[in-house]
């Protein structure tokens, strides 16, 4: 990995914070640019397209959470990478956090060592999952999951998932019948690096089946999820 080639938006309301860990970032090669709030984060990834965004929860005005989903929502971001930075560690942020579209959730305080090592380890797998193939559009009886533009549609109406439950629902439709582990799913959607709750897995599941008003979703006991096509 070249890290000269990426450019990191970081966004936390701590000067010392900024000062410290732009710093380091830069010492090892990444461009970066700082801001200290939502609104302020909204506006700069506009502006310079980053490949990584580094998020604060608790900001004034608006915090973390809402920027990402403010982020996520605007078509030319739709792949640049988001990962919280937060001394927040319950379950319930944590979710809260992935289903707002982020890639990875850091707990504050971390080591300038162990930070550039998760940003390396987050950039190359958005990277591979980038490159991998793909159909764009998949079709299976009347849902249709555009990847391009991170729509999904059934009986001709528009369902509004979280980036995380698309990644979920297009990892799993995209070979039908197949059962996908628990372990999979998690280093494949999640990250295996990424440490979230035992029911991550199990709420985005009971969240996309009630959103698409299938039960398409089969949950094999014991080893994981896989989607029917069967009737």
């Amino acid at each position: 990995m070249e890290p000269g080639k990426y450019t990191i938006l970081l966004v936390d309301d701590e000067p010392d914070i900024i000062e410290f860990l732009s710093y380091n970032l830069r010492r090892d090669g990444f461009n970066v640019f700082t801001c200290s709030n939502g609104q302020d984060a909204i506006a700069s990834a506009k502006e310079h397209q980053p490949h990584l965004i580094i998020l604060d929860i608790m900001m004034p005005g608006m915090d973390g959470i809402t920027a990402c989903r403010a982020i996520r929502s605007i078509n030319a971001l739709k792949n640049t990478a988001i990962t919280f930075l937060t001394a927040r560690g319950e379950d319930v942020s944590q979710i809260e956090g992935l289903d707002a579209g982020a890639d990875d959730y850091i707990k504050k305080p971390v080591s300038p060592r162990v930070l550039i090592s998760r940003i390396k380890a987050l950039l190359k797998r958005c990277d591979e999952r980038d490159g991998q193939d793909s159909r764009m559009i998949l079709q299976l009886k009347d849902l249709i999951i555009d990847r391009e533009k991170f729509v999904v549609i059934r009986q001709g109406k528009k369902i509004s998932l979280s980036r995380k439950e698309f990644d979920l629902l297009y990892m799993l439709t995209s070979k039908p019948e197949k059962v996908f582990s628990r372990d999979e799913i998690f280093e494949k959607v999640w990250g295996d690096d990424v440490i979230v709750g035992e029911r991550t897995i199990d709420v985005h599941i009971h969240k996309i089946r009630g959103k698409i008003g299938l039960d398409s979703i089969r949950t094999i006991k014991g080893v994981g999820y896989c989607y029917t096509l069967a009737s």
